[in-house]
């Protein structure tokens, strides 16, 4: 996992966009002179897409959920 300043990808967006399809390499997006961390550039996978395949981990399974038919909620009551 490499770190990259947001200029250097700009400049070398299509170079850095081949290495992560081509190699599968990972860069982490630094922004400003304190080279804050802002996001992250990693390979697409079929996985990401199908949400179907997503893992929980160790509660998998381990818990429902299930609404009546009767369940009312306004937006306002949603937002607090």
């Amino acid at each position: 996992m490499e770190s990259i300043q947001i200029g250097k990808l700009k400049s070398e967006f299509s170079s850095i966009l081949q290495q992560v399809e081509q190699n599968g390499e990972t860069f982490i997006i630094e922004y400003g002179k304190k080279h804050k961390k802002i996001a992250m550039l990693v390979p697409y996978s079929e996985a990401y897409a199908n949400k179907q395949n997503r893992n929980f981990g160790i509660m998998e399974g381990k818990g429902s959920y299930s609404l009546n038919d009767d369940f009312v909620m306004s937006e306002e009551d949603l937002l607090g």
